[in-house]
């Protein structure tokens, strides 16, 4: 790692307003979406959660955070789980993932994320590997990334900022965009 974008990492860290601050790391727009199947909870319940099956019934807000039950990724929790059924209803379904053990996020899935979408187990951070998510202060841990990957796998959009104050707006006015351009592409029928 350059010493230039160490620095620069640690002093994001250290400013309220990271998100003005441009993202070091993540797959760009357009980018193939690797696919992957991991072991994931909802309502406290574990299952195995497969990417690409998932992308058959539309697209998907995939968000990375650092460690569940820290203040940050319990209040990005509670967003995305009260933004849950927008989502929903515009056919995009939500995960978050981390490195954190299945026993935590069966947990997790049920006081922060309120039963309402589902937290994936990371284990030996492939997927942040493969998904340009890791936290270059700690490897082993995700940084605070979501994508939107359209049903074609594809990354549409993303927001990259260690605040978990602005990923759910931001994924929910992509959605949104998605929702609207398929609208437009399928003409009206009689």
């Amino acid at each position: 790692m350059s010493r230039v974008r160490r620095l620069l990492c640690l002093a994001a860290l250290s400013l309220p307003l990271w998100p003005l601050a441009p993202a070091l790391a993540a797959l760009p727009v357009g980018a193939a979406a690797p696919d992957f199947t991991t072991e994931a909870a909802l309502a406290g319940k574990a299952f195995k959660f497969n990417l690409a099956e998932t992308l058959k019934k539309g697209p998907v807000v995939l968000y990375f955070y650092p460690k569940a039950f820290t203040s940050g990724c319990t209040l990005e929790a509670h967003q995305f789980a009260e933004a849950t059924e927008q989502f929903e209803k515009l056919g995009a379904t939500v995960i978050g993932i981390s490195n954190d053990s299945i026993e935590t996020l069966k947990k997790f899935s049920v006081e922060a994320c309120r039963n309402k979408f589902a937290v994936a187990a990371d284990a030996g951070a492939k997927v942040m590997k493969d998904y340009d998510a890791k936290l270059m202060l700690m490897p082993g841990t995700a940084d605070r990334i979501s994508y939107l990957i359209s049903s074609e796998a594809r990354i549409v959009a993303l927001h990259a900022s260690l605040n978990a104050e602005g990923h759910v707006a931001a994924m929910l006015k992509a959605t949104q965009a998605l929702a609207a351009s398929k609208d437009k592409a399928t003409p009206n029928k009689p």
